[in-house]
């Protein structure tokens, strides 16, 4: 059996394991064990009754946080012309057309989102084996294939997180950082949930939101009362 570290037992004490808190109280914990010597990533998990190998329960979507997510994101627009030059004003950190294609192509993947004008997507689909299994593939569902590029270059930089339901129907984001205020975090969970709640799948039978927690880029997950943050 793996030795637990003073650091993880330090952040485990007074955790029960199978007790639910109010978000309020659970964020003031996640908060208070911060073990790491960083700035550790505020996240949350929500459990959902769907299976997605069915189109009709899939989940996916874009929130964005009331408070930002405390990362600093890098941005990449596939377009060209006067797109180019508006993704560039809004401060995309990356621009370019079929030299960036080629760039992405050969495995240079310097950004953290990505974004593409509709007449680029011929060649950027061509990337879908590079940016798909990294969760990077633009996507007009959520906002990432558009023609206003400042918009989305905005928002990618102001605190939009996209999310995806995982093949045992868990969705999670970093929803801030621990040295966010415990107000400001719970405004971003509560917008989060919102906003999966939101991309409830047609398909989706029974109960939808079935477990919450949180938890630090180190720290244990702490479940969530739904009672607490569900109108």
């Amino acid at each position: 059996m793996a030795k637990v570290g003073k650091r993880v037992r330090a952040a485990r004490e007074g955790i029960d394991r199978n007790k639910t808190y109010a978000l309020g109280e659970a964020l003031g914990m996640v908060k208070e064990r911060g073990t790491a010597k960083f700035d550790e990533t505020v996240e949350v998990a929500i459990n959902l009754g769907v299976d997605p190998r069915h189109a009709d329960q899939m989940v996916r979507g874009v929130c964005i946080l009331p408070n930002g997510t405390g990362k600093t994101v890098k941005v990449a627009v596939f377009a060209r012309g006067d797109k180019a030059e508006e993704a560039k004003a809004a401060g995309a950190d990356i621009v370019g057309a079929e030299e960036l294609v080629q760039e992405v192509q050969s495995g240079k993947i310097e950004f953290d989102r990505c974004i593409a004008t509709p007449d680029m997507m011929p060649q950027v689909g061509r990337l879908g084996k590079v940016l798909g299994p990294r969760g990077l593939m633009p996507n007009p569902k959520v906002g990432t294939v558009t023609p206003d590029v400042a918009a989305a270059v905005n928002d990618a930089k102001g605190g939009a997180v996209q999310f995806r339901v995982e093949k045992a129907g868990i969705v999670h984001a970093g929803v801030g950082k621990t040295s966010f205020t415990q107000e400001a975090l719970e405004q971003n969970v509560k917008a989060f949930l919102d906003a999966v709640q939101k991309a409830k799948p047609s398909g989706s039978k029974g109960s939808y939101l079935k477990r919450i927690a949180v938890s630090s880029t180190m720290g244990p997950g702490i479940k969530i009362d739904l009672a607490s943050i569900v109108e």
